[in-house]
């Protein structure tokens, strides 16, 4: 399918950001919005995202990539990773401002940015899904470990506890609904330790989720493991041999192709 692609510019707090639209000839209602982080910008390690971008808009997916505030081109001064929520709240109105007929977006996001990624997703209702490549959980430092797993994260932030505090006080879809919202209220305490406030937005959020994992990325290991544990709803996939970046090119065209499946199957 041809797509072309267009330079686009929009605000947020009074800056101007900088954004890249690759766009199919016939779009389909979902589309993608690929979230930067600060090594990375629109463009990517290795041209990731560029390619990316191509090859879901050759499969008729509209994708948006653009540089958030204080990074690549855009203006004003950079934001932690975990505060870039008007950022991208802002690229959300820019990209259905462009794509009117757009129905949903899928968020994507690689390290750091996966968590910005996930951070953001459930309070905005126009996100239907996530692809999350090797989130960053970073372990807080002097954290006791057992089994590999440091007992705060193991614990979710009490995830056991509010499970049993809303099964307890509510029946059925009600239980889940009060979950979810303890859930997202812990997602967004920034008091919190960040891979807690991660977990706790993946068990909030009412998407999607695909879970994208190199093989042979050690911390990818230490994600893998949270999330079998909390049996969180999400499907995982893991790249054979692949590293943090997916430096190869092969390694790339197996996350873009795993992507552009997951995104159109549902």
């Amino acid at each position: 399918m041809d797509a072309t692609q267009r330079t686009m510019q929009f605000t947020c707090g009074g800056n101007s950001l900088i954004g890249i639209l690759d766009l199919p000839e016939r779009p389909l209602a979902r589309g993608v919005l690929v979230v930067t982080s600060a090594p990375q910008y629109r463009i990517g390690n290795h041209r990731h995202f560029t390619l990316l971008a191509r090859l879901l808009a050759a499969r008729g997916i509209p994708v948006m990539r653009f540089d958030h505030r204080g990074m690549g081109d855009s203006e004003g001064e950079a934001r932690p990773i975990d505060a870039l929520g008007d950022d991208l709240q802002a690229a959300m109105r820019a990209f259905f401002a462009q794509m009117p007929a757009m129905q949903d977006v899928v968020l994507w996001g690689l390290g750091d940015a996966a968590t910005a990624a996930v951070l953001y997703a459930h309070a905005d209702t126009r996100v239907s899904g996530v692809v999350l490549l090797n989130p960053w959980m970073p372990v807080p430092a002097g954290a006791a470990r057992t089994h590999g797993l440091p007992p705060l994260l193991a614990r979710l932030g009490e995830l056991d506890f509010w499970k049993r505090v809303a099964s307890d006080t509510h029946n059925g879809a009600d239980s889940a609904a009060a979950l979810r919202q303890h859930m997202r209220a812990a997602a967004a305490d920034a008091s919190l330790p960040l891979p807690q406030r991660v977990l706790a937005s993946l068990s909030g959020f009412d998407g999607a989720a695909l879970v994208i994992l190199g093989g042979d990325e050690p911390g990818a290991r230490h994600v893998d493991a949270l999330l079998k544990r909390h049996e969180l709803r999400c499907k995982c996939v893991t790249i054979d041999g692949a590293d943090r970046t997916f430096a190869s090119r092969a390694w790339r065209d197996a996350v873009a192709e795993a992507s552009a499946n997951w995104i159109a199957s549902w």
